[in-house]
């Protein structure tokens, strides 16, 4: 394999004219013979909205009362945005916050609800007009699961055990009467709890070894009512501290479901990440060697997780993460508002791509967040409503969902950082469903395009026939920009947004076509003729 550090990238576009680069040629095959590959849990494309600036007010939801459209107070342009992306499950109410949420401060007639700061991030007033009937009501009109993260912190066993009676419970308790009172007559399905979040940190600063007794002790009171099974979730680690899976996995076990783990692609210091859209390309390669250093952080945490639990009774949730910049200029600090460009569009394909590697152990993921913070989908302001790159992305690889994983073999340059990681300026993924196969590809090289040739098991030695040619409907659509710093922006034509593919060529050795500099691809094939 070829090796290239970014000066010797430079160098190679000294020589030649403006405007023209070398192109790559790549074979990628796809094992479609190969029929053992798991389900890609649709629950890998999970989102997480958090009480943090404007991703709930003002993006998910404005009130019955606003002149923005909105359906029942719900933001509709957002809503409609998430119909289309078939979000599978949405986590709530965070992240840090929720573990200053008291349950019962977002519950009766809103104008009686208890007003709140919200001291985590940016000492926001919430009037909590949105609560447990709007964020579970939400989940039904998607029809996604809800992940509810429950409040160890600073909450009590008591509160947490009556906030699951209150959502699940038919048993005419005064809880569930109570419910009933406020407007809900009949149960929700939650199947998703998380007991604490970041319980390391912003969630009570615990040790793993306390954590562990908290955990047994609050999860032992999130019963199971009226049919409803939960599914319980302990806080795990973050990226690196294998030491806390470790500690979790042999003082809790099969206490619990699942095990989260918090993973953020950051470049620099947390006290100066650097600009979402101002970067150098040698930035953007550091931003992807981090990205991808995900899939080392998963393969150890999953080998502690195998010592201990060898059956994989018990999963593995990542359910944060995604890039985090600095905010933008003017914004709140405590808001975590962030543009959003290819390069982190580039982020989220080539993390998705290694999630389907690991869905024996992974079976959720939740990027951070749903709108206006971080590498959010949507960015909101006013009645403006912006689709970022990174929607693209999910909507492009919402055809993998639940399909079955096909692996694929091909040979890629790699772009050295820093003298010692290497980002493969290709990435790909493939599965397939009801006789049809995606295969999803990634060029995350900055100047080089990347003529493919995309063949398959079925073609077999003679190669396809002229009438097979003829006879095969191919289609695909692409993401790209003129560069990797374009994003989208309020009152301007997006930069960033999905076309499809024109230059799909059938050959008797399958389908060939360019892939250009910094692009994202899905190619639909079907396999019956």
């Amino acid at each position: 394999m070829k090796k290239l550090t970014l000066s010797a990238l430079f160098l190679i576009s000294l020589t030649l004219p403006a405007g023209v680069f070398a192109q790559q040629r790549t074979t990628v095959r796809v094992q479609t013979s190969d029929r053992d590959g798991a389900l890609i849990p649709k629950e890998i494309y999970g989102q997480f909205s958090e009480h943090l600036g404007n991703c709930i007010y003002g993006g998910l939801w404005v009130g019955p009362d606003s002149p923005i459209p909105n359906r029942d107070g719900y933001r509709l342009d957002v809503f409609n945005a998430l119909k289309d992306l078939q979000v599978p499950v949405m986590r709530w109410p965070g992240g840090c916050f929720a573990d200053d949420y008291h349950w019962r401060d977002g519950i009766g007639p809103v104008a009686e609800r208890t007003k709140i700061s919200n001291n985590h991030w940016g000492g926001t007033l919430e009037d909590n007009s949105f609560g447990t009937h709007e964020f579970l009501n939400l989940c039904e009109l998607l029809g996604c699961e809800p992940y509810i993260s429950g409040n160890v912190g600073s909450g009590t066993v008591a509160e947490m055990s009556q906030w699951v009676e209150y959502m699940t419970s038919d048993s005419g308790s005064s809880v569930a009467m109570e419910r009933k009172a406020n407007g809900r007559d009949k149960p929700w399905k939650v199947k998703y709890f998380g007991v604490g979040n970041e319980c390391w940190g912003c969630g009570g600063q615990m040790r793993p070894e306390y954590y562990v007794d908290e955990f047994r002790r609050f999860a032992s009171y999130c019963r199971d009512y009226t049919g409803n099974r939960l599914y319980r979730v302990a806080s795990g680690a973050s990226d690196y501290d294998y030491n806390w899976t470790e500690v979790l996995m042999k003082g809790i076990g099969n206490r619990m479901d699942g095990i989260s783990l918090h993973y953020y692609t950051v470049v620099g210091p947390w006290s100066d990440k650097g600009s979402a859209t101002g970067f150098s390309d040698e930035c953007y390669y550091q931003t992807l060697a981090k990205a991808i250093d995900i899939e080392p952080v998963l393969k150890k945490h999953i080998a502690i997780m195998d010592r201990y639990d060898p059956a994989g009774r018990v999963d593995l949730l990542v359910d944060e993460w995604g890039t985090w910049w600095d905010v933008e200029p003017g914004t709140n600090p405590g808001h975590l508002f962030q543009q959003n460009t290819m390069r982190d569009a580039m982020v989220a394909a080539y993390t998705l791509n290694i999630f389907h590697q690991f869905t024996r152990r992974v079976k959720m993921a939740n990027i951070a967040q749903v709108v206006n913070v971080l590498q959010s989908m949507i960015l909101t302001r006013g009645d403006q409503m912006v689709l970022t790159p990174t929607y693209h992305v999910f909507r492009l690889y919402k055809v993998h969902q639940d399909a079955q994983f096909v692996p694929v073999s091909y040979t890629t340059d790699r772009m050295a950082v820093d003298g010692r990681a290497s980002v493969p300026t290709l990435s790909v993924t493939a599965s397939r469903k009801d006789g049809v196969l995606h295969v999803s590809l990634a060029n995350a090289d900055l100047t080089v395009d990347n003529r493919i040739l995309l063949t398959w098991d079925e073609i077999g030695a003679e190669g396809l026939t002229r009438a097979r040619q003829k006879a095969l409907s191919v289609s695909g659509e692409i993401l790209t920009s003129a560069s990797a710093g374009d994003y989208n922006d309020f009152g301007v034509a997006p930069k960033v947004a999905p076309a499809p593919m024109k230059d799909l060529k059938i050959t008797a050795a399958g389908v060939e076509f360019t892939l250009p500099a910094h692009s994202i691809a899905t190619i639909e094939i079907p396999l019956t003729l």
